[in-house]
């Protein structure tokens, strides 16, 4: 039987600040039963955490700290600092665990704890059970004698070092000199890095989305809100627009027309770009169920696979490591790069679709569309009690539904992650067929969720 999760969600923990289940003493006992989970050996074991700018963030790492040091980890703190450059920190510093505080695009009132083995790699399912059922427990004869606490320091150069990671990972020789480049950090975490790393590399850079003030993080901004981004690109006359979202783990582009890139064109644009120099591995490139079937037939065009996962770029990691794929990505733009980072990072995204840009010579226009997006529609329908999905009804609809796209396109449905909503989404090669298939499907599932059926 399978053990249900009550704290882990798709991404970690996330929930409104200073309720359950991200209240101040969860995240202390959290410290505590992830410490002693990853405490092993005779070395001084160390935890590194980071955090995004959301004002809740100063309740959080106090009390993970707390957490940790009770457990007898030294911690250090990096500040605010994108959730790759805490798995990058986790690695390069040798240490046991790293966390980020932070609830990635949500708005400020949310926050969220992420966490990384020693390898930078998301926890698994089943690590997160382990601490679940550990944080259920009683441990406290586990915890650090007096004598055996840990010690908390800060890391004054951790910007810096993630800076210069991630120019390392731009294309020797080549710079953005004469490139003007709107950057919209969301008023997040990447809000002093990312205007630094483009403007070290010689770009002429508008930084907005770059004056947190604990309230504002993705408010109208950053790559959920993408117009602010297209018409930031156009009132600039930039050549082209990045936004980060508020961990700065996605990225969303806009041309210099204002129009917007999804994470799927610049899978592609990465993907093409590889294959043409010999970089691309594992035999294609890994997605998610949501990325368009327009990506997926490029692939085939090429000879290569797309593999897909279930939604959330650590499923994506994880199926990456299975195949030897050294790319993927999700459509809402979490892109994995592992010769670079171990996982979704929008700045390092941005400086590969820059370096082809470069490169070609060719505006963001032309580089941006590298496959035609076929005709994609998702929309939700909210439940209570037991999932539709199992009706008799909804099983035929969705098997009448596929039926009718069997060849030009395909049905997706899943029940989200994170609230009752059933999403339905369809793709085919006639957008008035996906309508219809999806508006059936929709009012199907409703007329079922109000017993009329």
């Amino acid at each position: 039987m399978t053990k249900t999760r009550r704290l882990f969600g798709t991404d970690g923990i996330r929930g409104k600040a200073n309720t359950d289940p991200m209240t101040a003493g969860i995240a202390l006992r959290l410290g505590q039963a992830a410490g002693l989970l990853f405490t092993r050996g005779a070395h001084r074991h160390k935890v590194v955490i980071g955090k995004d700018t959301r004002l809740s963030g100063y309740l959080i790492e106090p009390a993970l700290t707390a957490g940790f040091i009770s457990a007898g980890m030294d911690v250090t703190l990096s500040g605010p600092l994108p959730t790759p450059a805490v798995a990058m920190l986790t690695r390069s510093l040798r240490a046991d665990l790293g966390v980020m505080i932070s609830a990635s695009h949500n708005a400020y009132e949310d926050n969220g704890i992420k966490l990384f083995g020693p390898d930078g790699n998301k926890l698994s399912d089943e690590r997160e059970l382990e601490i679940e059922a550990l944080m259920d427990s009683d441990f406290s004869d586990r915890l650090a004698a007096p004598a055996e606490l840990g010690r908390a320091s800060r890391l004054e150069d951790a910007a810096g070092r993630y800076i210069e990671a991630v120019k390392a990972s731009f294309p020797r020789g080549l710079r953005l000199d004469g490139l003007k480049i709107v950057v919209d950090c969301a008023n997040g975490a990447a809000y002093r890095v990312a205007p630094s790393v483009l403007w070290e590399l010689g770009a002429n850079v508008v930084a907005v989305g770059v004056n947190p003030d604990g309230f504002n993080i993705n408010r109208g901004c950053g790559s959920t809100v993408p117009d602010y981004l297209c018409s930031q690109v156009v009132q600039h006359g930039a050549h082209i627009g990045i936004a980060l979202d508020g961990d700065a783990d996605r990225l969303i582009v806009a041309d210099e027309n204002g129009d917007v890139v999804d994470g799927d064109q610049i899978l592609a644009l990465i993907a093409r770009s590889w294959i043409a120099t010999g970089r691309l591995r594992g035999g294609g490139v890994v997605a998610t169920v949501m990325s368009n079937l327009g990506l997926e037939r490029l692939m085939e065009d090429f000879g290569l696979a797309l593999h897909r996962t279930q939604v959330g770029d650590r499923y994506v990691a994880e199926r990456m490591r299975e195949t030897g794929a050294n790319l993927g990505g999700e459509q809402s733009g979490h892109v994995i790069m592992s010769d670079f980072a171990t996982t979704g990072d929008g700045l390092l995204a941005a400086l590969q679709v820059l370096a082809v840009m470069v490169e070609s010579g060719r505006p963001a226009s032309e580089v941006c569309r590298v496959f035609q997006s076929l005709p994609q529609l998702l929309k939700n329908v909210r439940f209570a009690g037991a999932s539709p999905l199992s009706h008799p009804t909804v099983k035929k609809a969705i098997a009448a539904a596929t039926a009718r796209l069997a060849g030009t396109g395909r049905v997706l449905i899943r029940e989200s992650g994170t609230e009752p909503l059933v999403r339905v989404m369809a793709e085919g090669e006639n957008e008035a067929v996906v309508a219809e298939v999806v508006d059936g499907l929709c009012a199907q599932i409703a007329a079922v969720e109000r017993g009329k059926v």
